[in-house]
């Protein structure tokens, strides 16, 4: 890996699919390729997917890591190991634990990145733990006021308003301060990247509300916003209607595409890539990839989970962390 950089992952629901894509995704790799990695988690539960997986990984603490070893950062359950496939607020403060730790290494130095395995929510509100996913526990635990959720694939990437919230409550968002707030964002990464992305914002209502007849909040909200980024330099065209943008993105016209809301840019990334897109977070002090999918509880232990989006998810941490932040301004 460029610049030996320490790529932090996190076990994530140590009940879900977490613990046997990390293992999968690491057993593909060379040796040395692996004394990059840290894993955050349980070795307990790494060992359990090994076997699963029949991957033949060693595990040993970071403090005592040893040639053919991955290193783990043991974070004490505090209560046995959960029976897999099933919700538990115990995997639920874990995953949420991992979590906070990786975030100290990040912020730190010690990680130059994290990735993140998938965690689950009902579980993580089990155990006390009341954020919106990953997303807004990072902003909590860093210190951010606001993140965003980039969407990246070969041909298609998308940046949300808004995630995890209602559609009315989306809707509600939808204003000129955050549209803009998104579509810098967005900018900013990608000229991190080396690259001024064309973007493109999506409409909120049907055909970007035909003149008001179906809604006045993009010519009310979104355009204002669009012309406010274009004045700052930003390459940025709409409100555009949803649903042609898309089409026309993964076509090649945009970059990245401006969702105004969860499905809005789910959907389309989620039909045309769904085993290698994945989530990046931006907006937050310290660089975080994640898996985009579920911990999927009805296949875990059973050995039959894809590491795809595991590697994709390594892939581009390996990227941000071959790309100084300075970058972006």
């Amino acid at each position: 890996m460029d610049r030996n950089a320490k790529v932090a992952v996190t076990l994530g629901d140590p009940a879900g699919v977490g613990p046997e894509v990390i293992v999968k995704a690491l057993a593909t790799m060379r040796e040395q390729e692996r004394r990059d990695f840290v894993i955050v988690g349980n070795t307990e539960a790494l060992e359990r997917a090994n076997r699963t997986a029949a991957t033949g990984l060693s595990f040993a603490p970071v403090d005592a890591v040893s040639a053919g070893k991955i290193a783990v950062d043991e974070v004490d359950l505090g209560a046995p190991l959960p029976e897999i496939g099933k919700v538990s607020p115990v995997a639920g403060d874990a995953s949420v634990r991992y979590i906070s730790r990786a975030v100290d290494l990040a912020m730190s130095g010690d990680a130059d990145v994290i990735v993140t395995a998938p965690i689950n929510k009902e579980a993580m509100n089990l155990a006390g733990h009341h954020y919106d996913g990953h997303t807004g526990l990072l902003a909590h635990l860093t210190g951010s006021k606001s993140s965003f959720m980039l969407l990246a694939s070969e041909r298609l990437n998308t940046i949300h308003v808004s995630t995890h919230i209602s559609l009315k409550g989306a809707i509600e968002r939808a204003k000129t301060e955050r549209v803009l707030a998104t579509i810098e964002a967005g900018h900013d990464h990608f000229m991190r990247l080396g690259k001024k992305a064309r973007i493109a914002v999506a409409g909120l209502n049907p055909h970007c509300g035909e003149n008001g007849l179906f809604g006045t909040e993009d010519t009310e909200f979104l355009a204002p916003a669009v012309e406010l980024a274009r004045a700052k330099g930003i390459d940025v065209v709409g409100p555009i209607s949803a649903d042609t943008v898309f089409a026309r993105a993964y076509s090649g016209a945009f970059d990245l595409v401006i969702a105004q809301y969860h499905d809005q840019g789910h959907i389309p990334i989620k039909l045309i890539a769904f085993d290698t897109a994945v989530n990046v977070s931006l907006g937050l002090p310290i660089d975080r990839v994640s898996v985009d999918h579920g911990t999927a509880f009805d296949i875990a232990g059973t050995g039959k989970a894809n590491h795809v989006n595991m590697l994709s998810a390594i892939a581009y941490a390996r990227l941000m962390a071959r790309s100084p932040r300075q970058r972006a301004a």
